[in-house]
């Protein structure tokens, strides 16, 4: 299949409004490369493409008011009874306009003139939950509806971001579409490109699990099949049904249910062995080697009230808001681990167990968990407290690494107990991913 040539070697200064009423696949589109090609309607922003889901989702645009239910077709209880859609059906193009709108920068940029991260996995969120949207709308005769389905994130399986920083200055152009569809389920994979000397520079890869939900019983909700066409998409569908297995195996082996393996057995009992103090012949005297710390020592916490203003679509609090709140407290502990700045490497698995509701009391916990010469892994665990009886419950648990980019190793860190060096155990699988 010849390479598909981008047709847009800068990002255009002006963005085109759409139409807010109905979600357009690109008609241009014969293969989906996850490229970016021409628009008949220009481009769209990530802000516009919020405020069309909140449109086709019937949202409640303002706290307290009513949502709109009428107008909302039927939910058809099986897979059958969906038109079958291809990958170039929920193909879709938007901008983070940071280089045509002032506005929007300030709101992205950091103290080192660079781009706030947390920002752009807000924005990756309600890209995904857009492109899903997509895929599952009607055809256009009844697209003008409400979307019968609620569709949130599951897990975000894995972010790979490349060395070069991404420009305050440019214009993001995310692309995206559906890979994969279970039968509620559905793996979006998106990428961000900028403006480079002329070309088009891959940024970072993202990929998502959505699935679908009757907003009415909660339960799974029937998606539309994926039929790839092609040997491009065939092996895009393929890599989806790879990573599904390769999630319900790591499921069966996470630590939490089974014993560490061999190998880990015995890089535990190194561990152990090198912080023993030689000179007192005992297993309770512990001593901690040059250039470590204990892991112990590397918490870091916060604590956050969820306002109506963090809201989503079914007036839950927005998973964007809670991944961007977890990146900037392990960036922030990475930071003050290291004493340095660090950069993201990949966010890895976050998954999201059960929603946080507006009111929720949020504590996030963060701590560096495995140490690798100049990249370190951080762990968020979040979980939401009942003031009135002072329970807690996990909602997500949110892994990402991070490096220095200096030649110089960051201290490494040590477990002390056994619930730490299963920590350790498990943000170095995290590491390895």
């Amino acid at each position: 299949m010849p390479a598909v040539k981008l047709c847009y070697p800068t990002l255009p200064r002006v963005v085109q409004k759409l139409r807010l009423l109905k979600i357009y696949p690109c008609p241009n589109v014969s293969s989906v490369h996850l490229c970016s090609y021409n628009h008949p309607q220009g481009y769209t922003t990530i802000k516009e493409a919020r405020e069309k889901l909140k449109d086709l989702v019937g949202a409640q645009k303002i706290w307290g008011t009513q949502t709109e239910v009428s107008g909302r077709p039927q939910i058809s209880f099986t897979q059958e009874d969906l038109p079958t859609r291809t990958m170039k059906d929920s193909y879709q193009e938007a901008v983070i306009p940071l280089g045509s709108n002032p506005t929007t920068r300030e709101k992205y940029i950091n103290f080192y003139d660079g781009i706030r991260f947390g920002r752009i996995l807000e924005d990756l969120d309600t890209f995904a939950v857009f492109i899903s949207y997509t895929h599952t709308t009607h055809d256009d005769e009844t697209s003008d509806h409400k979307s019968p389905i609620a569709i949130v994130t599951a897990l975000v399986d894995r972010i790979e971001l490349e060395e070069h920083p991404i420009a305050a200055d440019k214009d993001i152009l995310m692309t995206g579409h559906v890979t994969w569809a279970g039968s509620s389920s559905l793996e979006v994979t998106m990428k961000l490109r900028q403006e480079y000397e002329g070309s088009m520079r891959q940024l970072l890869e993202a990929r998502f699990v959505m699935v679908s939900r009757n907003p009415v019983t909660q339960k799974s909700a029937p998606v539309n099949k994926l039929q790839p066409v092609g040997p491009e998409e065939e092996k895009l569908f393929k890599l989806g049904e790879t990573n599904k297995v390769k999630r319900q195996l790591e499921g069966e082996r996470t630590l939490l249910k089974t014993a560490p393996s061999e190998e880990e057995r015995e890089l535990i009992h190194k561990l152990f062995l090198q912080t023993l103090d030689s000179s007192t012949a005992s297993f309770r005297v512990r001593v901690k080697p040059d250039n470590s710390e204990w892991m112990e020592k590397t918490l870091l916490k916060n604590l956050t009230i969820c306002f109506p203003e963090q809201r989503n679509l079914y007036n839950k609090i927005f998973g964007g808001y809670l991944m961007r709140k977890a990146f900037e407290l392990a960036w922030t502990n990475a930071a003050m681990y290291c004493k340095t700045r660090p950069y993201v490497k990949a966010v890895d698995d976050i998954l999201f167990m059960k929603p946080v509701e507006v009111g929720s009391v949020l504590f996030l916990s963060s701590q560096v968990v495995y140490t690798y010469g100049s990249q370190l892994q951080m762990k968020v665990h979040a979980e939401v407290v009942n003031v009135v009886d002072c329970t807690r419950a996990t909602t997500n648990n949110f892994y990402f690494t991070f490096d220095t980019r200096k030649d110089q190793d960051v201290p490494r860190v040590l477990p002390k107990s056994y619930a730490e060096s299963m920590l350790y155990l498990d943000g170095k699988r995290h590491f390895q991913s």
